[in-house]
């Protein structure tokens, strides 16, 4: 049995109450504290000092030697081994421990901060040892505190949950932090403790000396330091902050953190050391740091508190104005996002800050042109959500070593010539810039590997696309295309489509022709159509290697969404997606079919077998549509299906075979009770299976 979870959590408490219940029903208890540094022979020397083994002729004998003697004893004895606090996998038989099993009544309980070392363990049984709920957490911290000092002042109990909820459920922090707490019997002493809690917690008493090394055993564990790099980076977020691991990933990446892949693996190296957690509902997207642990890891990035300007980390600090920095030089990371920052005014001197974290501050409007002077050696700026923000200064041309530049969803009104300057920008996020009309110079940018313009106001004439042409080292692309824009320039640059991940097509008048697209689209991942005339979408194989459709031509395609397309008739060409998880198609009133069996004639042909990896459907107000499929299908995947205001649709692709296998039950959601009344199931099994799951929304 392992039980892990992050230092500080109970797992020592716990397996010693387990200890005390064996030693209770007469087993032989082997209870050893491992440590970081532990290996085969110390827990050998420790159990053969608890049978009495120890002596001159053991002294003399070799590591396998001492494990037979161990294993002969104990072969006969029903025992538990309770190993505390391991780093790395045991190997029980070089230690000479007979292995557990049913037979011999014998265990083996182990606690850990790895997740790693629960699975190389082996475990038959897992358990994650997780911080206390907000009731029970308040109760032991009122415990530690006591009645005597609660009732010392009427405001302390509320200061008191205030600070509970600051440990965020760790028992380590509460115990501490309340046994401090219990000798404080003024108001003042629980205001300022509030305050040192809130501002730099390092500084609160017991921190040091009793909390944060205890959880820096975790950190000294990791042994690489881009991944000591990735939990500090963390730590720039407020605290309980949601992080998506693809901005996460973005950030690192432009601080050299190797390649995208091994940057989310090191992500997933820090939740399987309990350094990071991932959010329960968005586990694929999202993680967050335990707030204790995110104060140790910003106590770590200052230098263990001697150097707290390292890392300015202010982010919903309600801050109007940059905070005072006594020395500018020594800043090497700062994070001012989601304040109320107005202005960014003065000449800094951030002559080695790296990292400046400004989104969010829906009030910023203006940034002085001698602000980013003296930041030469600044690589990531993101300055999106600020709505305020209407243009940048001609000296952003200062930022010589630039290489992150987020302005997504601001209100940036064009490029200033300085920005032509900035020869190492690789990434340049403009997405939802409505006002943004022009991107002119942005050819001379001839590292750019990525460019998100998606949601810009941005269009895509001749002049346009030919200086995106210029960019050769471009590979992602977002785009968004309207109905003036110039679609055909585009769609014949062959390289310019291959570098597509997401394509917005937005009121696009193309009813006699439809639109057609080329089977270089391999990398498009996120397709949407909004209120379009377009009487179908083709797929063009003049291009296709294979010159034919049994090939798959949107191979990364998971994304498609289409609202509003009036006069479009089937969706058949989904078919050659075979990523696609999400479809939602709504208001689209002449729809007759997601794929037509006349249209899917050559697939049918091929052997395709569509929407093997989708998880969620969903139609709404389609009210011509008849068929999704003409046949049932597999679904292997398919969690969730939508169909509202479908009136004509009689008929799901499903029998008793179909959706998740050994899981939940697949969910079918409809809003009109006809409906779901109308509905012609395939036989009288694939009613029975799937009815009950049948939710009104």
């Amino acid at each position: 049995m392992g039980l892990h979870g992050m230092g500080g959590v109970g797992k020592t408490t716990l397996l010693t109450q387990i200890n005390n219940k064996f030693r209770h029903d007469g087993y032989v208890c082997f209870d050893i504290v491992a440590f970081k540094d532990s290996h085969t022979q110390k827990i050998q020397e420790e159990i053969a000092n608890k049978l009495g083994m120890v002596g001159a002729d053991w002294n003399k004998k070799d590591k396998n030697q001492k494990a037979s003697d161990i294993h002969n004893f104990l072969k006969w004895k029903t025992f538990v081994l309770l190993l505390e606090d391991i780093w790395e996998k045991v190997n029980l038989s070089e230690i000479g421990i007979p292995f557990p099993n049913t037979e011999n009544g014998c265990k083996v309980i182990f606690t850990t901060r790895s997740q790693e070392v629960c699975r190389r363990m082996g475990v038959n049984v897992k358990m994650e040892v997780q911080c206390l709920a907000p009731n029970d957490a308040l109760d032991l911290f009122l415990k530690k505190v006591g009645e005597v000092t609660l009732q010392s002042h009427l405001d302390i109990p509320y200061l008191a949950n205030m600070i509970a909820r600051k440990c965020y459920g760790l028992p380590l922090a509460l115990n501490v932090i309340g046994e401090t707490m219990s000798c404080k019997r003024t108001i003042q002493e629980w205001q300022h403790a509030v305050n040192v809690l809130t501002s730099y917690a390092a500084e609160f008493s017991g921190m040091e000396d009793e909390i944060l090394p205890i959880l820096k055993y975790s950190y000294d564990n990791l042994k690489d330091e881009k991944v000591k790099l990735c939990l500090q980076y963390c730590s720039l977020f407020p605290e309980d902050e949601r992080i998506y691991k693809d901005e996460l990933v973005n950030y690192l990446i432009f601080e050299g953190l190797r390649t995208k892949v091994m940057t989310y693996e090191i992500i997933g190296t820090l939740i399987r050391a309990s350094l990071l957690i991932e959010d329960e509902r968005r586990a694929l997207y999202q993680v967050y740091m335990h707030d204790v642990v995110r104060e140790m890891a910003l106590w770590i990035a200052s230098d263990f508190g001697k150097q707290k300007d390292n890392f300015i980390v202010r982010g919903r600090a309600g801050l109007c104005e940059t905070p005072k920095v006594k020395n500018w030089n020594v800043v090497r990371r700062m994070s001012l996002m989601s304040n109320k920052i107005a202005d960014l005014s003065g000449i800094p001197e951030c002559l080695h800050l790296t990292t400046l974290l400004m989104q969010k501050n829906e009030a910023l409007s203006n940034i002085s042109n001698g602000f980013f002077r003296f930041m030469s050696k600044l690589v990531v700026l993101d300055l999106s959500y600020n709505r305020n923000l209407s243009e940048l200064p001609a000296q952003i041309s200062d930022l010589v070593s630039l290489q992150y530049l987020n302005m997504s969803k601001t209100n940036i009104e064009c490029l200033p010539l300085g920005f032509r300057e900035l020869k190492k920008l690789r990434y340049l996020n403009l997405e939802f810039t409505w006002n943004l009309s022009s991107i002119v110079g942005i050819s001379s940018l001839l590292d750019l590997k990525v460019l998100r313009l998606r949601g810009s106001g941005v269009s895509l004439d001749v002049s346009t696309v030919e200086e995106l042409q210029v960019l050769e080292q471009l590979e992602i692309l977002t785009l968004g295309i309207g109905y003036d824009s110039g679609l055909v320039q585009f769609l014949s640059s062959h390289r310019l489509i291959s570098c597509i991940r997401d394509l917005e097509i937005s009121g696009l008048q193309l009813e006699s022709s439809g639109i057609s697209f080329s089977t270089t689209m391999n990398n498009l991942q996120y397709l949407e159509f909004l209120g379009c005339t377009i009487s179908e979408i083709k797929i063009d194989l003049t291009y296709s290697p294979l010159r034919n459709l049994m090939s798959p031509c949107f191979l990364s395609l998971s994304h498609v969404y289409v609202q509003g397309c009036k006069i479009l008739r089937e969706l058949t060409w989904l078919m050659f997606a075979p990523s696609l998880t999400y479809i939602d198609v709504e208001f689209s009133e002449q729809l007759e079919y997601i794929i037509s069996k006349e249209k899917a004639s050559v697939g049918e042909t091929s052997g395709i077998v569509p929407f093997l990896k989708l998880k969620f459907l969903r139609l709404s107000n389609v009210p011509e549509l008849k068929n999704i499929y003409w046949s049932s299908l597999p679904f292997p995947c398919l969690k969730t299906i939508i169909a509202t205001g479908c009136p004509n649709l009689k008929r799901l692709p499903l029998n008793s075979k179909s959706g998740l296998e050994g899981e939940k039950e697949l969910i079918i959601r409809y809003r009109e009770k006809e409906w779901i009344e109308g509905v012609e199931w395939e036989d009288e099994a694939t009613k029975t299976r799937f009815l009950p799951s049948c939710v009104k929304v």
